[in-house]
Formats: structure tokens, C-alpha cells, sequence
């Protein structure tokens, strides 16, 4: 029999393999103090979400490297926000290229009514549906979820949708208390079902996405409102189209809830403010000059904190021009010379002057927030003063999470609200979309779009130039591709453009000429780098 060995309650082998001799010893010194815990996703994020949330915000409000990471991620992932570009699957539907383009643009009109009125879109009237992309994405950045609740209201002349989205922030969101008639769904448990709640979202017994719960005020909000949870189902029993958009970023399975997006480096953050503002400080009192007055007088014949005779110097009306004439007070001036009494003597302060290593220290923490946001130190604090490779290697690092969080965004708030108008407009009668509620399939190939929105940065314009015309040419990038990289536009509609520009110039005898670029100017571009 193998003889076991007891550390601290944990029953380990003498001869210990593997991860034993590394991350799991328990016998290392540098590991016998790391005494980790870690339990389920309730216990580990729905627990300390209200705590997450609130540091979250706090750091956003007054911590410029945290302001700054959240709002360089709205502004690269959604900018002003992303633009719907029909995209049908034209040959499910047997429709022709002709066919297939009208209908796009019209759909896209469409949208545009809704999308472009406050009214019609926000329930509260307070965004188009651009700012409520960046409010969503912002919400999400901050407080780790945010949900879009589908309402419908009749009765706005400038749409005839009823389609409006109100945006809920995460607090809202929460198991409901003992409270009345609410009695039957305390303790995380629906008693009418027996499903689990986890922080307002309850869920049935295969772990499905029941319902959410939603609360007309804040956690501690000052308010005679009385506290009234509604239930809202995830989805229509009808209509089977979500009645609740739960957006959010899962980083365990069995999370039912969000981690704010600067939760791995808020103790980061705090530190780094709370390290900034100390020099801060030492910066404004070394910018002080103070004299302490060596006297043998009696302290009681000193003035405290007086300086002249308290008049304003007015000429005419205080001849001494609010000089004291007391031979125990003492005031500096510009060629100004005073005379000590004996045994008096003045001592300057000299505070030391802040940390010379200041720089060096804060580079490095914002370098390992950067890494932890996926969001390199060039572009988190907007300091692009390398080398021309090593910028743009910056700006492709980050673009890959921007591109990441961007697909995400639109699959979970952008694509299902502009389906759920869809389904409202073809409903209407307002577009013509033969099958699309008889067969998922179809109604898929018709809700098929792209949403176009702010495109990767350019540190040397002509150089991408002339390596995007080059892959073009070789059939690497299609023109339409090129287009959303670059531009971000459309490329149908940019050469229908040219094409009309190219008309006027021949016109007024001003024909363009063609520009030639091969691989030797991409070569000659990068050897100005090195």
C-alpha cells in the first residue's frame, strides 16, 4: 500500500507526477501560500457582480487609463455605429442579381426609416439605433451585460414600425426579494415551476433560458418607488422572436450572467491611480515655495498667518500700499530686502522632487493592462512613436479583438433587432418576402446582411494603397472586401460613383490615367522603415 501523506487537508502521494512537482504543489515554498479557491460560476461571478460592477464604473469615472480603454473599445468596434448592408442568399431564393439588388436596397431603406427617429426605434427617445449601438456596447464594457427589452408602440407619424428597444442596465436585472404577492420567488427558486434563478435570469431544469427578471429601480436607489419585478419570458410563445436581448461575453460554461470588461485589472487600476495622484501631489508641493522664520522671540509676539494691514492698496486712501510696518511679520517681493532682527535666521523647504522612475513604472503597468484587455500600450495610450512595424503590428493585435468583439456585438444585438423589424415589415406588407414565415430556411436567406462599420487605421496610406491594389490584382482580395478594410463603404455603390465620375471627366476632355503598381514599390515602401 502506497503510504499517503496529509498537507493541509489534501491527501497526496510521496512520489508525486506531473502537475504535482509544478502548479499544483503543495510542497514548494513559492506555492504553499497560493491557497486558491474557486467554486461555481454562480458563486464566483453572480456573487460578486454587484461589487464588479460598481468598482467598474468607478474606475471609468476616474481613472483616464480605464476611460480609455473602455472608450477605445466602443469607438474601433462600433464607432458611429454599424450600418446595415443587405447580403440575401440570391440563389435560395431564385431571385436574379437585378432582383436580388432591389430588394436589398429597398430593405435597406426601410431599416433607415426606423433606425434614423429616436422616437421610433428607442422606447425612451433618447437614440437613433446608432447610439444605441454605442450605448449597448458601452453599457456592456462596464457593467459585463446589458439587455434590450423589444417593446411594440403604435402611433408615431414619422415610422410606421412599432418596433421599440429599451435598453436595461445590468443592475436592474436580479433575483427578486420576499416582498408581498413576490414571496413564491425567493431564494433563487420560481416555486410556481421549480426553476432556478441565477441573479434574475431563471432558467428550467436542462439549464435553458427561461425568463428574466427585471426591476423598476436600482439596488439601493433613493426612491419612493416600491420595489416591482417583472417577469419577461426569453421568448414570444407565438411569435417564437425574442421578447429580451441578453448581451453579454460568457467566459465559463453555466454562466448565466457578465464579467465587466475591466474586471481582471481593477485592483491594477486602483493601484495605478491612487500611485499617479501621489506624484500628482509631490509635483504640486515642490511647485510650492514655503520659508520657516528661525526666531529666539517670544512665539507670542509672532502673528500667525498675518501679512500686511489687511488694506487694499488704493492709492490715496492706504499710504502704506498694505505693507505691514510690524517688525515681526515678514513679506516677499520682487527686489524686495529684509533685514532680520538677531538670532533670526529663514530656512527654505526643499521638497523632493517626484520619481524619477515615474515614466518607466506606469509604461509598464498600462503594458500589462493593455495585454490583459487585449488592447496593445501603443494603442491604449494613444502613443504611436515606434518604429513604422511595430505601430501597425499594434494596431493589427488590436484590430483581431476589435474584429472579434464586432462579430459578437452584431450576432447578439445588431442581427436579432434588425430580424425581429424584419419580421414586423414583412408582416406590414411594406417588403415582399414570399415563404419567409413558412420556412426557417428561407427566412434566414432573406435576414442574411452584413453590418459595415469603423475601419482598421492607417499609419502609412499609400503604402496599404498600393499592397491592396496588389492583392486585387492577384485575386487574394476581392474589390468588396478591399472596400470594408479600407473604407468601409460599399463597393457596388462607390463604382457606380466612378463610373459617373468618369463620364463628367471625359465629358470636359480630362480622361484619368491608370496608375501602374507592382511589387517592387511595395518593397521600395518598406526599406523607408528600416
Amino acid at each position: 500500500m502506497v503510504k499517503k501523506n496529509q498537507i493541509r487537508g489534501v491527501t497526496t502521494a510521496p512520489n508525486a507526477k506531473g502537475y504535482s512537482e509544478a502548479g499544483a504543489s503543495l510542497t514548494k515554498r513559492s506555492m504553499k501560500g497560493f491557497t486558491a479557491s474557486s467554486g461555481s460560476p454562480n458563486e464566483d461571478i453572480n456573487w460578486n457582480n454587484m461589487t464588479l460592477r460598481q468598482r467598474s464604473r468607478v474606475l471609468y469615472m476616474s481613472s483616464p487609463v480605464a476611460a480609455a480603454a473602455i472608450n477605445t473599445t466602443r469607438t474601433k468596434v462600433v464607432g458611429v455605429g454599424l450600418s446595415l448592408q443587405s447580403t440575401i442568399d440570391r440563389s435560395l431564393l431564385g431571385l436574379t442579381e437585378e432582383s436580388a439588388r432591389a430588394w436589398q436596397r429597398k430593405t435597406e431603406a426601410e431599416f433607415a426609416l426606423w433606425a434614423s427617429k429616436k422616437r421610433a426605434c428607442d422606447a425612451i427617445g433618447m437614440n437613433d439605433f446608432q447610439g444605441m449601438q454605442q450605448l449597448a456596447l458601452k453599457s456592456w464594457l462596464m457593467n459585463g451585460d446589458v439587455f434590450a427589452v423589444v417593446k411594440h408602440k403604435e402611433g408615431i407619424p414619422e415610422s410606421p414600425y412599432s418596433l421599440r428597444i429599451h435598453l436595461v442596465e445590468a443592475d436592474r436585472i436580479r433575483t427578486p426579494t420576499i416582498n408581498g404577492t413576490l414571496s413564491r420567488l425567493s431564494e433563487g427558486v420560481n416555486k410556481d415551476n421549480g426553476n432556478a434563478i441565477y441573479d434574475g435570469v431563471e432558467v428550467d431544469s436542462s439549464g435553458m433560458v427561461v425568463a428574466y427578471y427585471i426591476h423598476n429601480n436600482y439596488p439601493h436607489e433613493l426612491t419612493k418607488k416600491q420595489e416591482k419585478p417583472a417577469r419577461v419570458l426569453a421568448y414570444g410563445n407565438n411569435t417564437g422572436l425574442p421578447n429580451i436581448l441578453h448581451v453579454t461575453d460568457s467566459e465559463r460554461a453555466d454562466q448565466y450572467r457578465g464579467v465587466p470588461y475591466l474586471a481582471p485589472v481593477i485592483e491594477t487600476l486602483l493601484q495605478l491611480r491612487r500611485y499617479t495622484e501621489s506624484e500628482l501631489m509631490a509635483a504640486l508641493v515642490q511647485s510650492f515655495f514655503s520659508a520657516w522664520i528661525v526666531t529666539k522671540t517670544d512665539p507670542a509676539n509672532m502673528p500667525f498667518n498675518e501679512v500686511g494691514d489687511g488694506l487694499a492698496d488704493v492709492p490715496g486712501e492706504n499710504p502704506s500700499g498694505g505693507v505691514s510696518e510690524n517688525d515681526h511679520e515678514y513679506e516677499m517681493g520682487p527686489g524686495q530686502i529684509n533685514v532680520l532682527a538677531e538670532g533670526e535666521d529663514v530656512q527654505f523647504g526643499n521638497p523632493n522632487i517626484p520619481t524619477s522612475g515615474f515614466d518607466v513604472f506606469v509604461k509598464t503597468i498600462c503594458r500589462e493592462i493593455g495585454a490583459a484587455l487585449e488592447l496593445p500600450y501603443d494603442v491604449l495610450i494613444k502613443e504611436f512613436n515606434s518604429s513604422y512595424s511595430a505601430s501597425r503590428g499594434a494596431l493589427l493585435e488590436a484590430w483581431e479583438a476589435f474584429k472579434m468583439r464586432r462579430e459578437w456585438f452584431v450576432n447578439s444585438f445588431c442581427q436579432p433587432i434588425y430580424e425581429i423589424w424584419l419580421a414586423e415589415a414583412i408582416a406590414r406588407g411594406r417588403i415582399n418576402a414570399p415563404g419567409f414565415f413558412a420556412d426557417p430556411l428561407i427566412r434566414a436567406a432573406y435576414a442574411r446582411a452584413e453590418w459595415i462599420g469603423p475601419t482598421q487605421g492607417q499609419l502609412d496610406p499609400l503604402k496599404e494603397a498600393k499592397a491592396a491594389i496588389l492583392l486585387t490584382s492577384k485575386g487574394i482580395k476581392t474589390h468588396a472586401q478591399v472596400t470594408r478594410e479600407i473604407g468601409g463603404g460599399d463597393w457596388e455603390t462607390n463604382a457606380e460613383q466612378v463610373v459617373h465620375e468618369m463620364q463628367v471627366l471625359n465629358s470636359a476632355g480630362a480622361a484619368p490615367q491608370d496608375i501602374e503598381i507592382d511589387a517592387d514599390d511595395l518593397e521600395e515602401g518598406s526599406k523607408g522603415d528600416e
